[in-house]
């Protein structure tokens, strides 16, 4: 049995791709064993517990909480005012993140935890990284985070799990964190003074909801360029569009890949402009890697900003444990992932966006250069009472101008929070979701035309309009592999297991598209 690979806090800096490994279950988490990193953990609490003993005021250690900073505590109550932190922000509402998000939350959290800079004890590292390592994940609340002061209410379920209260999802089900930990001879965790201000005070749900949205997009943008290629197949189209030399002419990267990709699945169809019916095909074919560029261009940039802050201690106080300071800042601010957030969503709209332009060409006999209606596969009298895909196409329409709704920036409504305190906030967290949203809509407006592509590509090739040999081996095998997912549509069907399905393969990114030419 292969062993999985370990993801090491601590260590370095981590990757978003060990983000997602984690919250998939395909790596094992495990904390450093190096003594500088137990030493910097160390350190930072014995700085605390030092500064305790000579009653210094340290924000939400001896003092209340945001706007309450004010207020003093009695030093008898600084071991309960973490468990008062962790249940006030005890009010999350909306739809549960999945098991894979909140695996991604956690794995973010300790992360950023095990920066050192943040005042946290071994024995909380520990125990986040059993909870990976056994898959007992708090239930997380999607909704009631402003990001900033970071995603105090979600991340409040973390914290609550560390100390046996609310829920975990036990190995998938759901059930109370006390029997959970109470069944495995464990006991809740005492927190330390600062401790579920670490845990809660950060940016953890919005950058775990980014490294999956990241993920999904750059798949998308792959299939993106594989579904053009179907179109532009599909209608006859003129494959000199992806010419080489014509995308050297403005030299993009990211839209030179894409065209790239095009070009790598139309290479076996050899035609001359004077057999095409249209020398210019429409912009949804011709310009789709000026379209998807556009999202390859920004990838690295989306990469960095998510890794910088995957690796960031971002909670406040930050406590320096070295040169013995608290330092009171704002690093719980999600600005940066919230301009991410916004700006991803907006790109993968205008994929969807695309991929209903391409498929409304090949369901209109006016634009298919010969398909039949709705690309039904019915002939005869039968024909008169077949409608192919006519309602599929209604589906992606309504699903790409939902995406397209949602592409509004979450980042440019601030609200006035907290008596004032949290007066200029992120919103990052809603981005993450916004986008989360957008790309599912996307996804399924994907599956529709993926549909409509194999339907179209089937019938050139019955008709003769088409030859295999039009076909790379890649366009071919892929074909081959959608057969017994796709039928063929000559008789009406519901069409919706199908698009589930695809769904699936779609958010379990199935295929392994174009691995020679780059991430």
């Amino acid at each position: 049995m292969l062993k999985s690979p370990s993801v090491v806090f601590g260590d370095g800096p981590l990757k978003l791709d060990d983000i997602l490994a984690l919250s998939k279950q395909s790596a094992e988490p495990s904390l450093s064993e190096a003594p500088l990193f137990k030493e910097r953990i160390a350190k930072g609490c014995d700085f605390l517990d030092r500064l305790l003993n000579e009653s210094g005021v340290i924000y939400g250690v001896t003092t209340g909480y945001g706007d309450s900073c004010t207020r003093a505590v009695n030093a008898e109550l600084l071991y309960d005012l973490p468990i008062h932190l962790s249940r006030f922000h005890g009010c999350g509402l909306g739809a549960l993140l999945t098991v894979e998000q909140s695996r991604a939350v956690t794995a973010v959290r300790l992360a950023s935890l095990t920066s050192g800079m943040s005042g946290v004890s071994i024995a909380l590292l520990e125990r986040l990284t059993w909870f990976l390592r056994e898959d007992v994940i708090p239930v997380i609340p999607s909704e009631g985070s402003v990001g900033a002061s970071g995603d105090l209410t979600p991340l409040s379920y973390v914290a609550a799990a560390l100390i046996g209260e609310r829920e975990v999802w036990d190995r998938g089900v759901r059930r109370p964190t006390a029997q959970a930990l109470s069944e495995r001879g464990l006991a809740p965790l005492k927190l330390r003074p600062k401790e579920a201000l670490a845990i809660m005070n950060g940016t953890a749900v919005m950058t775990a909801l980014a490294c999956l949205a990241f993920s999904k997009a750059a798949f998308l943008s792959k299939l993106t360029a594989r579904l053009t290629a179907m179109t532009s197949l599909a209608l006859l189209g003129n494959p000199g569009h992806f010419d080489e030399v014509l995308f050297a002419a403005k030299p993009h990267p990211g839209q030179m890949l894409t065209a790239s990709r095009i070009r790598q699945d139309l290479k076996a169809r050899l035609v001359d402009a004077a057999e095409l019916s249209r020398l210019q095909d429409r912009y949804s074919v011709r310009c789709a890697p000026h379209v998807i560029g556009v999202l390859e261009d920004m990838l690295p940039s989306f990469r960095q900003m998510i890794e910088t802050e995957l690796n960031s201690a971002n909670d406040n106080p930050i406590i320096d444990g070295e040169a013995e300071r608290v330092l009171h800042g704002g690093h719980f601010y999600g600005g940066h992932i919230a301009f991410v957030m916004d700006s991803l969503k907006n790109l993968v709209a205008n994929l969807s966006d695309l991929v209903d332009r391409q498929m409304a060409s090949l369901v209109d006999p006016k634009f298919s250069n010969g398909l039949p209606d709705n690309l039904s596969g019915s002939k005869g009298a039968r024909a008169s009472i077949n409608h192919g895909l006519k309602a599929v196409q209604i589906g992606v329409s309504a699903w790409t101008a939902e995406a397209l709704k949602n592409t509004m920036p979450a980042s440019v409504f601030s609200r006035s929070t907290e008596c004032h305190n949290q007066d200029k906030v992120s919103m990052g967290t809603i981005s993450a979701r916004d986008c989360l949203r957008v790309i599912e809509l996307t996804e399924q407006a994907v599956a529709g035309h993926l549909v409509a592509c194999v339907q179209s590509l089937r019938l050139r090739l019955k008709s003769g309009d088409l030859s295999s040999q039009d076909l790379t081996e890649d366009l071919m095998c892929f074909m081959d592999e959608l057969d017994p997912v796709i039928p063929f549509i000559d008789e009406d069907q519901p069409l919706e297991p199908v698009l589930r399905h695809l769904l699936n393969l779609i958010g379990e990114q199935h295929w392994t598209l174009y691995p020679d030419l780059g991430a």
